[in-house]
């Protein structure tokens, strides 16, 4: 046995690094040819991890170093910061994964070059810059750089209802919400993370940049040169979509066709935020493409259902709206808002006493409110996608529900108390492993670091809940400390369900309508009803995040303990920053936070719609969505989608050559409401490169997409998000003010005209996105 082997596990997490990860890595990929007749088509997730990542470890390279979380803490700051400005804001800006990554590595490979390695200053700069401490920097400031729902809540709070609970009492709200999701997800690893079919293919072009950069073999030279060819061509190409073009968002031939046709522009339209439906339009930036969605990650088999699901959702909003369905005409095409009976925008206030829950007498002065058609088919479909994923998966994976659930037996629970260790700072992390053919070879090569223990995560847990049940009464909520727990037994069986399609697919469902709906156990109470989404939806979303960075760790080879604690501590950090930031903004903005209009930097928008959904579920849900009641097929389709699975598994048993298996009917079902609202641009432009990519390359040059594909999808992230993140920096710099070149560029050419075919039928007003989006 050779000496590193004698070592014990727990050793190598600790060991300083003196070796250069991107001299001394051999490339142990098991692809390493030019030509493509070396290579087969990748078929399995088993296939996909093994090519395209590369599954070789250094345990020499150390990631506890001062300069990692140096980095990490400064880009926690500056995602938390940003993240919780722009929730008050009327763009959206998601501070995304590749973006922390790319920022991160300049920044590490700048203090490895000016930072001498002697004196003091060597602490900084002990060793050359590794993957794994940048795969640590991204963890950390990923987990920070959101806005945290909590600050959601309190902000409704402060704005709505006059109340404002004391900051330890907010801090600590901040604290068991976020960690609530990563106790529940962190219990799940062994079904949800270390599987090779759990593939999170969102993170695929990820780890595949750091494979680039911190490789030094022949074949990383030629993926480096063609990331940094194409991350300054996009990033040069941005310039004109975001800012001297915008025409390049979204352009319909058949708009200009017929200019003054309202029902072309539904169809056709889908350049403005709640135009049309973007059929055919085509889209030349790559922000929209993208979309947080990147379409050369995700795997062809969940493409295609998506697929099927946007055809089928032109199909129905076009049916319901001119079959006039829920009085769909008297109501904006696309619109997520209440309205009443004329058209006009509904005062949710004007319903409420002063214990701010529903008044019978005025809520029959007001009239129910009203949702636009295409909304209502948005939740009915994403119901039908609940239903469908736990049929789904109860049908084509019951070994894996099974065996997540297997800890409850008499024999699960007796094996958990005999090896719980109450004193969690002593667990030395080992871990028992059985039918070792089968594991996961990044997850073999991780058994040599001690482990997080089930025992942290437990505690995590425990602390939350604690947390929670008393914070709850400190802040007012009105949510009674059963209906907490609830909402804790929902996420936990939401985790496993929609975390088990998260992982497969890549297609992350918002789930959120899905247990707002629950919150009907506490009628007439919307502020119950968000504390109830607060801790059943916020933690599942959590949990995803969490699953998502361990394996971003296990496919760097990152230890379990480093990333645990880089994610507790971005969580935190960025939870305290977001609270500072949501009181400084409410108390010198809060008239404009409660406008309707707001203005062009600051805008109360977010906090209103949430506001608006709890009084909508949580204090009119039986009058609205009960049996019998104007939107009841709402609550119909949970049952529904639980049969729609069913079908398709029989007929595989019957005709398998008809290959019902390839199908994820969940998927199918929720993107039947997926263009409800936003820019619907970009959906024929992104089919058409998912195709390209994950059809076409992947079994014409199956050799080249190996190599090159995810390689190309990061870059084309990466130049994006640095593009949208300088012009973000000019118009911080400049007081909010946005100062377009495309007036006057685009009168040059006489097409000025043009860019408002698509607008002046009833779009809204034209509006600057800048975005950064999520992994």
């Amino acid at each position: 046995m050779s000496d590193l082997d004698s070592k014990h596990p727990s050793d190598y997490e600790k060991q300083p690094s003196n070796v250069d990860e991107k001299k001394d890595l051999k490339d142990v990929e098991s692809v390493s040819h030019d030509d493509d007749e070396n290579f087969g088509v990748l078929e399995t997730e088993r296939d996909v991890a093994t090519q395209i990542i590369s599954v070789h470890d250094d345990p020499s390279l150390n990631p506890w170093t001062v300069r990692a979380f140096v980095i990490g803490i400064g880009l926690s700051a500056f995602g938390g910061v940003l993240a919780e400005i722009y929730y008050f804001k009327p763009q959206t800006v998601l501070v995304s994964t590749m973006f922390l990554a790319i920022i991160s590595y300049i920044l590490g490979i700048a203090m490895e070059t000016f930072i001498p390695r002697r004196g003091i200053l060597r602490y900084l700069n002990p060793h050359p810059f590794n993957k794994k401490e940048n795969a640590f920097i991204v963890i950390m400031s990923s987990a920070a750089a959101t806005s945290a729902l909590a600050t959601e809540v309190l902000a409704v709070q402060r704005l709505f209802y006059n109340i404002t609970p004391n900051p330890g009492a907010s801090i600590f709200l901040l604290f068991s919400s976020q960690l609530l999701g990563y106790g529940i997800g962190g219990l799940f690893r062994s079904v949800l993370l270390y599987p090779s079919k759990m593939l999170y293919p969102g993170v695929l072009p990820l780890v595949s940049m750091f494979d680039a950069l911190f490789k030094d073999a022949t074949a990383a030279k030629k993926k480096l040169r063609l990331f940094w060819i194409a991350f300054f061509a996009i990033f040069i190409w941005e310039l004109f979509p975001e800012w001297i073009f915008p025409l390049l968002t979204g352009f319909s031939i058949f708009c200009l066709a017929n200019q003054r046709s309202p029902d072309f522009t539904r169809v056709f339209g889908g350049s403005n935020g709640n135009e049309g439906l973007g059929l055919l339009s085509l889209c030349f930036d790559w922000q929209y493409i993208s979309g947080g969605i990147n379409p050369m990650a995700i795997p062809l088999r969940a493409q295609f259902s998506n697929f099927i699901g946007y055809i089928l959702c032109m199909v129905v909003f076009v049916a319901v709206y001119y079959k006039n369905i829920w009085q769909a005409k008297s109501f904006p095409w696309l619109s997520q808002e209440l309205f009443y009976a004329n058209g006009t925008v509904y005062d949710q206030l004007l319903i409420l006493n002063d214990k701010f829950e529903v008044d019978k007498t005025l809520l029959a002065e007001q009239g129910l409110p009203f949702y636009a058609a295409t909304w209502v088919v948005q939740l009915l479909s994403t119901n039908l996608g609940m239903g469908a994923t736990f049929a789904h998966l109860l049908i084509w994976n019951r070994d894996d529900m099974r065996k997540a659930w297997s800890w409850m037996s008499p024999s699960g629970v007796r094996h958990i108390w005999q090896n719980f260790n109450f004193r969690f700072w002593k667990d030395d992390g080992m871990r028992d492993l059985k039918d070792e053919e089968e594991l996961d070879p990044h997850y073999r090569e991780m058994l040599k670091y001690a482990d997080a223990p089930n025992s942290w995560y437990i505690m995590c847990l425990g602390a939350s809940i604690i947390m929670a049940l008393v914070i709850i009464y400190k802040t007012d909520s009105t949510l009674p400390w059963w209906g907490f727990l609830i909402s804790v037994i929902l996420a936990t069986i939401s985790i496993l369900f929609f975390g088990t399609l998260y992982a497969i697919t890549g297609l992350q469902f918002i789930i959120q309508p899905f247990i707002q709906a629950r919150g009907f156990i506490h009628p007439g109470k919307p502020m119950a009803n968000m504390y109830f989404v607060l801790f059943g939806y916020n933690s599942v979303n959590q949990a995803q995040l969490l699953l998502r960075d361990l394996k971003i760790a296990q496919y760097t080879k990152l230890p379990p303990r480093a990333a645990f604690t880089a994610q507790i501590i971005g969580t935190l950090f960025g939870a305290v920053l977001n609270f500072v930031l949501m009181n400084s903004i409410i108390d010198n903005q809060r008239t404009i936070l409660l406008s309707v209009e707001g203005t062009n930097v600051w805008s109360g928008q977010q906090p209103q719609q949430y506001n608006s959904q709890a009084i909508a579920w949580g204090a009119l849900s039986h009058e609205l969505f009960a049996i019998g009641k104007r939107y009841q097929f709402v609550a119909w389709a949970y049952l529904i989608g639980f049969l729609v699975p069913i079908p398709f598994w029989i007929m595989y048993k019957l005709w398998p050559k008809l290959r019902t298996d390839y199908l994820y009917t969940p998927v199918i079902c929720y993107y039947i409401g997926w263009l409800c609202v936003g820019i619907n641009s970009s959906l024929f432009s992104y089919f058409s490169i998912a195709y390209m990519s994950q059809w076409w390359l992947r079994t014409r040059y199956p050799g080249w997409f190996i190599k090159y594909n995810y390689v190309l999808a990061a870059a084309l992230d990466g130049g994006t998000q640095a593009r949208v993140a300088s012009l973000l920096s000019s118009i911080l710099l400049n007081h909010g003010h946005c100062r377009l070149w495309s007036s006057s560029f685009l009168s040059l050419f006489s097409v000025q005209r043009v860019i408002h075919i698509c607008f002046r039928n009833g779009g809204a007003p034209t509006k600057m996105a800048i975005t950064i989006d999520a992994l």
